[in-house]
């Protein structure tokens, strides 16, 4: 079922996307960014000591405040990232799903191994794999400069 592209194939499918190699290694770092502040900072219940529960405002407000934190970040190394549009709906929508309003833990901690595994341009890819990888890069290659 998850048969796997040949190699040549796959730099083909990069080069037919306009896919930059460097451009991945960016993009990937700026999810893994955003996770890790995520996990950092979060006080919701199940994941730290506290136990606080959270409403979704909260949870709304947190990714806001972690989300510009990553911009920051980021523009002192003169990398410009758009506060708004797809690339921060895409973003929200996904960790609303798999870390904020995710009752298991093991989710929420498996979060770091999809991003290592969606930027990995060494691995070998399934058409779906590339589908994923494709989708973020041309998200975030248009709010990124």
């Amino acid at each position: 079922m998850r048969k796997i592209v040949p190699k040549d194939e796959v730099i083909v499918w990069f080069n037919v996307h306009n896919m930059i190699y460097e451009k991945i290694e960016l993009y990937g770092d700026i999810f893994r960014t955003l996770n890790q502040i995520i996990l950092d900072t979060y006080l919701g219940n199940d994941i730290s000591e506290t136990k606080v529960t959270l409403t979704d405002e909260d949870k709304k407000n947190h990714f806001e405040w972690c989300w510009k934190k990553t911009i920051n970040l980021f523009s002192k190394e003169n990398i410009i990232i758009k506060n708004n549009g797809d690339h921060k709906n895409y973003l929200e929508d996904f960790f609303m799903d798999t870390f904020y309003n995710q009752g298991e833990n093991i989710m929420k901690k498996n979060i770091s191994l999809f991003i290592d595994d969606v930027f990995n341009v060494e691995k070998d890819f399934t058409k779906s794999d590339l589908d994923v990888l494709t989708e973020l890069y041309k998200l975030l290659n248009k709010n990124v400069d």
